[in-house]
């Protein structure tokens, strides 16, 4: 199966280096362009099947990118991450309202990027992405269920691994006990709130059973999230 493709549109230099290295790694094909005059070729050149597009780009703003990708029929559906320094709400509403698919403020985690990249992949185009997903030292293998952290297994019951699995699609993000009752048990089954705490610490006293850190973040009158160092 061909490499999937990622078009880094970006003109940090050092940014650029670090990203093409790091998806490199991950077995992706990349390309790089510079400034959005360069990135609106490239898509036509390259064929991407994921976009990494800063906002403030020289000659063509990344919105502007984003834009005419959107209109022409042929890109309308490429899936495109949008980076920023830019952090206002605002902000953020008009990057996806230009159709971004995602949103990351800089500075952040390739860790992150990475991991979002594959969330998209699995989410719009799955037969783009494995089914291995990789956070930080953590990796979950949805085929044969196994979980590995540091590279040692972790063994979880069913719905820790269902748990899991749907934080470190959305790593770093914060979710409530509802909002993950919903996603891992559905709308449609009643299960009280408390039941989320007792399998989230279990999923904890797992991810930590070889004591390399505590992977899940408690967010006080909030709720649960998966964080690395």
């Amino acid at each position: 199966m061909p490499a999937t493709k990622v078009l880094i549109v970006e003109d940090e230099d050092a940014l650029t280096t670090i990203l093409e290295y790091n998806l490199t790694k991950e077995k992706f094909e990349v390309s790089v362009a510079t400034d959005g005059e360069e990135g609106l070729l490239k898509v036509e050149e390259f064929g991407p099947d994921i976009i990494i597009l800063d906002w403030m780009l020289p000659k063509v703003s990344g919105i502007e990118v984003c834009r005419r990708i959107r209109s022409k029929p042929e890109t309308r559906n490429l899936p495109i991450i949008m980076l920023t320094a830019r952090s206002e709400e605002a902000d953020r509403i008009r990057g996806l309202e230009t159709g971004a698919d995602d949103y990351l403020t800089k500075p952040f985690s390739t860790n992150e990027l990475i991991a979002r990249v594959k969330a998209i992949l699995r989410r719009i185009r799955p037969g783009l992405a494995d089914d291995t997903v990789v956070f930080g030292d953590i990796s979950i293998d949805r085929v044969s269920h196994r979980v590995t952290r540091g590279g040692k297994d972790i063994h979880l019951g069913p719905t820790e691994f269902r748990l899991l699995d749907h934080l470190i699609q959305h790593p770093g993000r914060v979710f409530s006990r509802e909002q993950l009752l919903n996603a891992v048990w559905g709308s449609d089954v009643f299960v009280e709130v408390r039941t989320v705490d007792v399998h989230i610490g279990r999923l904890r006293k797992a991810l930590n059973k070889h004591k390399q850190g505590d992977a899940i973040r408690t967010v006080r009158s909030a709720g649960y999230a998966l964080d690395v160092d």
